[in-house]
């Protein structure tokens, strides 16, 4: 028999559609008339918790992550210096070369976003700090900030207590990722001070709108090695011992590779020494630009055919 499949977009705007497709869906299992439903929305707080509630077990995630260069290129045609400052949203890159895109990004992405994905359906204290936390988060790609010092940037203080959720929603969005720093205590892990992981390239440059300085270059290089790796669904972290650290750590069962990213920024090139010595059966592996492209291709063959 012919396998059925029923699309449905922007499934959030319906009234109660979580508790009707279980209904549906356990009612073809019932008659033994199969149907393969996938739902789009463009609200994923909204998605999740519909599958969370009443979908347990009867659904599979297919995440749309933000358009890497690869695909950029080969879409728009985009250099790799392009994609570094533009990159991660294809309905912008028709604006990269006039004003209007960061109108757009600002309007069309964030606001939208923030608006109507993350405040329509989270009680947020502060809505204003909320999105001025986002802009500070965002300048620091790849890089190490305390809750302390988070907060003291804001306008309006409050506690540390406020920024953590703050963080876990744009998490949800998939606007961040804010790592953990790799131990084997996982209460170390939780203490630890995040490492801001911009999702897509465009958020960073987003605050500076000019030519990167040699550091911003990197930061933004390492920060988007961080969120192809990210991609793969492992878990992600970084590592650090005093001024000695490792970019990234990632586990993938029983395998871990410290991975150090080559680049540009001054600092000691102990680190990969330093933490194999801590986690003896840990597989080492760089990246750099000249071997970033088969990076993206496939992240995990990538280190497993590269390690050192």
């Amino acid at each position: 028999m012919d396998q059925k499949i029923l699309f449905i977009g922007e499934i959030q705007k319906a009234e109660n559609w979580a508790e009707t497709i279980k209904t549906l869906y356990d009612e073809s299992k019932r008659n033994n008339q199969p149907v393969l439903c996938v739902l789009l929305g463009s609200s994923s707080l909204a998605i999740q918790n519909g599958l969370i509630e009443s979908l347990t077990g009867r659904f599979q995630l297919l995440r749309a992550h933000h358009w890497n260069y690869q695909e950029s290129m080969q879409g728009y045609g985009l250099s790799f210096q392009e994609y570094l400052r533009f990159g991660g949203y294809p309905g912008s890159y028709q604006f990269i070369n006039s004003d209007v895109w960061v109108d757009y990004v600002k309007n069309s992405i964030i606001s939208t976003v923030v608006e109507k994905d993350i405040l329509q359906f989270r009680t947020v204290k502060s809505p204003a700090l909320f999105k001025q936390a986002f802009e500070i988060m965002i300048s620091y790609p790849a890089q190490e900030i305390s809750f302390t010092k988070l907060l003291g940037q804001l306008q309006e203080r409050g506690n540390v207590e406020i920024i953590k959720p703050y963080i876990n929603l744009y998490e949800g969005v998939f606007l961040l990722k804010a790592l953990e720093k790799y131990s084997n205590k996982p209460v170390l892990c939780k203490s630890s001070s995040p490492k801001i992981l911009p999702l897509a390239p465009c958020w960073p440059y987003l605050q500076i709108r000019s030519s990167y300085h040699p550091e911003e270059e990197g930061r933004v290089f390492e920060a988007l090695v961080g969120a192809q790796l990210h991609r793969t669904g492992e878990e992600l972290f970084y590592w650090r011992e005093g001024k000695i650290e490792v970019d990234f750590v990632l586990k993938q069962g029983r395998n871990i590779w410290a991975i150090e990213v080559k680049s540009g920024r001054k600092r000691s090139g102990d680190g990969l020494k330093k933490f194999k010595e801590h986690f003896p059966s840990a597989s080492l592996a760089m990246i750099a630009k000249d071997n970033y492209f088969s990076f993206e291709e496939n992240p995990i063959k990538f280190l497993t055919d590269h390690h050192v």
